[in-house]
């Protein structure tokens, strides 16, 4: 799986690339807003592999997955202040058995100024994981632990990924592990739903994956305006590689269809979430799988999908197939789309410098540009240590048109970084 073990052990090689020209490079202009591990012991965080928020002040908001005083993570904002941004951590995990412990997913937002997420880690019953609230006041920030998962549960374990909220208030995630069928060794993943009732929060499941339909969910959840939700699955399927899914709710029932099961050569291992155009087609990424004759450690270096819709039925395409030529490759996180209908997003690994960041390269920011059906891919950032290194999460904008994102290491003490980009 793609997760933080995993990625160290990845040894991404070389690529093929099937119909796409190669990429364009453009000179944007990358500004380091904040380098994490700059306060003694790193208590200002280390690590974020999560994307941003933003709040209607304009203000930036985050988790990094270690750090804090206990080292189990935090949740930070950004604040700007003229050409300067001042970070403040919102939260501490680790303070006790109950709190969760490295939260690998970003956060979300309500209308009230509440913050939601989860942890990978920690809760009340064996380390394995929960949905937290951070409820603002006066300044002040108070956790409030709204479900911890249970790994002798079927109720799911791990959340890896990040939630989404409906109109009634309503969470739904996913969680890594868990719930009623066994793919090897551990369960299969779980979606759930968390529904508040005067201040309590009761957890249902929505599907046990179970191998067949996919196996291990390492992303957040999208909801379309009829209320169904669509997601991906990291392992499992026809191949075995991964599929796209929906979840289609009848009467307080869920029904699960899969939309797609990827085979490798359209790629393999999606661990991002997928968006969704106005016309309703679906786009997302894959780990790595591509075009035929790859190497990248064999497996290829990861693709951007569109799903489209017609009549009922779902038809994927390849937009781009990376490979190991500076461009970047393997994608971890979900991709932003533009008012132009061009895509966005980061690479884990590759960029103009793979001489850095242990000889992989350090990642890059990208554009796809939409033209008369075709994508051409556009380099705007190489990351080179200096400046940040891996991005694991996707990229969001403000109403200038900039990019925001975060790194996993890289900056002044090589424990990650915010950035902004000016296309």
């Amino acid at each position: 799986m793609p997760n933080k073990t995993a990625v160290s052990l990845i040894v991404a090689l070389t690529a093929f690339l099937g119909f796409l020209t190669a990429p364009a490079f453009a000179a944007s202009k990358e500004k380091i807003l904040y380098s994490f591990c700059s306060v003694n012991l790193c208590a200002d965080g280390e690590g974020p592999d999560a994307g941003l928020i933003f709040d209607t002040n304009g203000n930036l908001y985050g988790t990094a997955y270690a750090g804090g005083t206990y080292d189990d993570g935090i949740v930070f904002e950004l604040v700007p202040n003229k050409d300067q941004w001042s970070e403040e951590v919102l939260h501490v995990f680790g303070t006790n058995n109950n709190d969760g412990a490295w939260p690998t997913a970003g956060l979300i937002l309500d209308k009230d100024g509440n913050l939601y997420g989860t942890t990978w880690d920690g809760g009340a019953y064996g380390n394995a994981g929960l949905v937290f609230e951070l409820v603002p006041n006066h300044g002040k920030w108070t956790e409030k632990l709204l479900h911890s998962f249970n790994q002798n549960g079927k109720d799911g374990f791990y959340p890896y990924a990040g939630l989404i909220l409906d109109t009634a208030r309503s969470l739904y995630g996913t969680t890594y592990f868990g719930g009623a069928y066994s793919c090897g060794t551990y369960s299969c993943g779980t979606v759930f739903e968390l529904i508040p009732n005067h201040g309590k929060w009761t957890e249902k499941l929505l599907h046990s994956f179970n191998g067949n339909d996919g196996a291990n969910p390492e992303a957040a959840l999208m909801m379309d305006p009829a209320g169904n939700l669509y997601g991906t699955t990291q392992q499992g399927g026809t191949y075995g590689k991964g599929t796209v899914f929906e979840l289609i709710p009848n009467h307080g029932k869920w029904t699960e269809k899969v939309l797609h099961s990827f085979n490798g050569k359209d790629g393999a291992g999606p661990a991002a979430s997928l968006i969704r155009d106005a016309a309703g087609n679906l786009y997302g990424t894959t780990w790595e799988g591509g075009a035929p004759g790859s190497a990248c450690f064999g497996y290829g270096c990861g693709t951007v999908v569109e799903l489209l819709l017609n009549g009922g039925e779902w038809t994927e395409k390849v937009l781009h197939s990376f490979k190991q030529d500076g461009s970047g490759y393997s994608l971890a996180d979900s991709l932003t789309l533009d008012t132009d209908g061009n895509l966005y997003g980061t690479t884990y690994y590759g960029g103009a410098d793979e001489t850095g960041c242990a000889a992989y390269g350090c990642g890059t920011v990208f554009e796809l540009i939409r033209n008369n059906g075709k994508w051409t891919e556009k380099v705007l950032h190489s990351f080179n240590e200096t400046d940040g290194g891996r991005p694991w999460a996707g990229v969001i904008f403000d109403s200038a048109g900039n990019l925001y994102g975060t790194t996993v290491a890289g900056g002044a003490m090589d424990a990650g970084t915010v950035f902004e980009i000016t296309p």
